[in-house]
């Protein structure tokens, strides 16, 4: 059939057309009054028409999906057989004004209130419905998310969404972990989950055993997860008093099935229970279940590529990844799952002489896999409530364009493209194919939306790059993620590789780092000559409750290898920035907020894919912006008591832009405090000129008071002056830990502190913590005196005397100190 059709400003003229529609039939012959009811049964028409080479066919076929849900038992299969031309291209197209919906899911229905269910909570009794697992044959269709009405509901979990507890300790040797005891009985539960928070991933391991002993119970998990996880040491979880242990959860038991949108599926008994929020009617609600891990793959070889097939208009939904549950999932980065991982004996390889470590990783599904395809599409397409990755393009792709899509509640990585290791190479060996037809090249993502990303695999990202060539990622918005915003490379390697004309520019990020740290909104690895990241904006990273280190962020992070690469004219709050271990060629120029505002706003997407904003994730209420870099701590102890030379030390940090304004002393104490984006080179500057000292860097306040917040209807004043006090702690973990506590939960428990900061005119006050000592600085208008404002914070104000008095149970004087004596000033340096 001959005709002309218009469709998102593209003319197809005279293609033939096949049409498919839900209420079609495959039997039909596809035409637009009489269409196939599935889009494969329509593929298989359109190669039908390629391989006897029907006349119809000279300018293109037209598959034209007619709106509806189009659920799937197995993927869409695109083969070289189904490969156009340049002239006679292939198209899978949304009929105008419809949005056909492509599912992996199943829906369930035939629910009622429980009755009687062993290990339920009391608080859930009478709120719980049941209804009969779904079923193929006679198996439980198992899976890890359920939606109801399109919204993701949550497996039952010991805590509730925004908390987590602590690990006790991990013994890699027995491969065990400690927890405190659950306040549910666990030691019989079967199927128990615990997901762990360590670094830059978090793993999910499936719980053999609980031993319980006192208030602490020993985990033991299976295997082949239980031994990778213990093996590795890179990522590992995290020990440490300063910022606590890793953080975990335990998830899939009925005992902590204990909140509305809270579900559970009992395999063995074969039923599947939730307790619906109170705006859900359950009897009418879509309760939906991914069954299918891909939804479409489109797939050729290395000689006969898949070329000039395009998919434009679609949505795609609901998809699964079961890994996790049959083998446990330990990431080794950007989720990239460890097949085995060790620590070297005996240090280095070929290309790495210090290489400690080694890995071998596997690649998460997707629900669209693509590999050995050129000039191929998705645009306009909606990629939403996926169980992994959304779009990948895998390998050997070339010259393919994706473009203004959706991507919104994906579990793992939005989207992915380019080799990161193959299954039997370690990742840390650079990716140097004889045959260059196997590299990702030339490809395009340009102006898509990407929020609500790896929101249950908190570290995958939002796109991610492995080994590619000639990539341009362009004017895309990314939103509410966990981890990174767009991570570039791969393999950890200064060696020229096959990587290199890379293109990152005019991209937006905001509102990263929800959950993992060791992150920044664009980041690489390895080298990559002649590759440039530029007019960028990036701002608003979350502060991430669980972090390692809380302080361990970036808005631009060139990571180990990075070689060759220009950094230049991208916009963000600050320059905080981190070049780890970077190799040679990398040229770094105009980064910040001094950056053309211009810039700033040119970044995201383009006029014509505005209208996708209106489908961002809405931002966490309960989350806060960090913005730690603004003002930090160096501190310099000379030995043996010995001051330092204010004009040496005043020429070190002028090289970093503080002025001899931000050196405050005493004794043989000096600090530098102010806008220090990077401390960790600045300490390194110092230490080489005051070789003998300790330097300390006191990287973010642990306590903020800020009188524009706090203090409703005080006016502020622009300029201060900071006065700068330093204390010890009590060398007891257990106080220390109740002195952090109270500080936390002081604007809660004792608003009486910040009222009296209020009354008193402090403009802000920060607290830090650097092992056991402290440093605290009080900003006061300028010019004012602090003996003259200081007694107005207790007058009238009996709870503010009660909080000093209760802190002088944790603090103590420093070296050098009178008896008696704990909070000492540093006098600031006049020049």
């Amino acid at each position: 059939m001959i005709l002309l059709l218009l469709f998102a400003g593209t003319c197809f003229l005279q293609a033939a057309e096949i049409w498919v529609s839900p209420l079609g039939n495959n039997t039909n012959p596809g035409t637009r009054a009489e269409p196939v009811a599935d889009i494969a049964f329509a593929v298989r028409k359109a190669r039908e028409l390629r391989r006897t080479a029907d006349p119809s066919i000279a300018k293109g076929i037209l598959i034209i999906v007619k709106g509806g849900m189009y659920v799937l038992d197995e993927p869409i299969v695109i083969l070289p057989e189904d490969a156009g031309t340049a002239a006679s291209p292939t198209t899978i197209v949304a009929a105008a004004g419809e949005r056909p919906v492509i599912s992996g899911g199943k829906s369930v229905t035939g629910w009622k209130l429980s009755g009687i269910v062993a290990g339920l909570p009391a608080s859930a009794k009478g709120k719980v419905w049941v209804a009969d697992a779904p079923m193929t044959g006679d198996a439980v269709i198992d899976f890890r998310q359920l939606y109801v009405n399109q919204a993701k509901a949550l497996r039952s979990r010991d805590t509730p969404p925004d908390r987590m507890n602590r690990i006790l300790s991990w013994n890699h040797k027995d491969q065990s972990c400690w927890i405190p005891k659950s306040h549910e009985d666990i030691s019989k539960v079967k199927g128990m989950e615990m997901l762990i928070h360590q670094w830059w991933a978090v793993a999910v391991l499936r719980i053999k055993s609980v031993e319980l002993s006192g208030d602490s119970a020993k985990l033991s998990f299976y295997q082949p997860e239980s031994r990778i996880q213990s093996e590795h040491p890179w990522p590992a979880p995290w020990i440490s008093r300063e910022t606590g242990n890793s953080a975990y959860y335990l998830s899939n038991a009925i005992q902590f099935l204990n909140q509305a949108g809270e579900w559970y599926l009992d395999k063995q008994n074969r039923k599947l229970y939730y307790w619906p929020k109170k705006n859900e009617n359950i009897n009418t609600a879509l309760v939906t279940v991914p069954v299918l891990e891909t939804l479409i793959k489109m797939k050729g070889t290395i000689d006969r590529p898949v070329s000039y097939v395009s998919f434009k208009g679609l949505t795609f939904e609901h998809s699964s990844w079961l890994r996790p549950s049959r083998e446990g999932h330990v990431p080794h980065q950007s989720g990239m799952y460890m097949l085995d991982a060790y620590k070297l004996k005996t240090p280095g390889t070929a290309d790495k002489k210090t290489l400690e470590n080694q890995a071998w990783v596997g690649r998460p599904p997707a629900a669209a896999e693509i590999a050995f395809a050129d000039h191929t599409s998705f645009e306009d397409c909606r990629f939403e409530h996926l169980g992994s990755a959304g779009l990948d393009y895998q390998r050997g792709t070339h010259d393919n364009i994706i473009r203004g899509n959706l991507f919104k509640d994906i579990c793992g990585t939005g989207i992915q493209t380019g080799v990161f290791s193959d299954e039997a190479q370690e990742v840390h060996i650079p990716y140097q194919p004889e045959d260059g037809r196997e590299l990702c090249s030339n490809d395009l993502i340009s102006n898509n939306l990407l929020t609500d990303i790896a929101n249950e695999d908190w570290g995958a990202v939002g796109i991610g790059a492995g080994y590619v060539r000639g990539i341009t990622i362009t004017h895309n918005d990314l939103s509410e993620l966990s981890y990174m915003g767009i991570s570039v490379g791969w393999g950890w390697t200064k060696t020229v590789n096959v990587m290199r004309d890379n293109r990152v520019s005019a991209n937006k990020i905001q509102r990263y780092g929800k959950h993992m740290y060791d992150v920044s909104a664009i980041y690489t690895l390895s080298a990559q000559p002649n590759s440039f990241i530029t007019e960028n904006a990036a701002d608003s990273i979350y502060k991430a409750p669980y972090a390692h280190d809380p302080n361990h962020w970036f808005y631009l992070y060139t990571d180990e290898g990075s070689s060759f690469i220009t950094i230049k004219n991208n916009w963000t709050p600050s320059d905080k920035y981190l070049q780890n271990a970077n190799g040679p060629g990398n040229r770094w120029e105009n980064n910040g907020p001094w950056v053309a505002d211009s810039i700033k706003k040119s970044a995201g997407l383009q006029s014509p894919y505005r209208y996708l904003q209106n489908e961002k994730a809405v931002p966490d209420k309960n989350r806060e912006i960090n913005h730690s870099e603004k003002t930090k701590v160096i501190e310099l102890t000379g030995k043996n008591g010995q001051q330092h030379n204010i004009r040496i030390l005043t020429e070190t940090i002028q090289k970093y832009g503080l002025s001899p304004s931000c050196i405050y002393q005493w004794n043989n104490h000096s600090v530098v405090y102010g806008a220090i984006e990077n401390p960790v080179l600045l300490r390194d500057a110092l230490q080489q000129v005051f070789k003998e000292d300790s330097i300390k860097i006191y990287n973010a306040p642990f306590y903020e008071f800020k009188n524009s917040k706090q203090c409703p209807g005080a006016k502020t004043v622009s300029a201060w002056d900071n006065v700068i006090f330093t204390a010890g702690m009590v060398k007891d973990s257990v106080l220390q830990k109740e002195y952090l506590s109270y500080h936390e939960h002081q604007l809660k428990d004792w608003p009486e502190v910040s009222q009296g900061f209020c009354n008193a005119g402090f403009q802000q006050l920060q607290v830090f913590k650097n092992g056991d000592q402290l440093m605290l600085v009080i900003s006061i208008p300028k010019g004012a005196d602090l003996d003259q404002l200081n007694p107005k914070s207790t007058a009238n104000n009996p709870r503010m005397n009660d909080w000093n008095a209760l802190m002088k149970k944790y603090q103590q004087g420093i070296t050098g100190t009178e008896p008696g004596e704990v909070w000492v000033p540093l006098k600031q340096v006049k020049q």
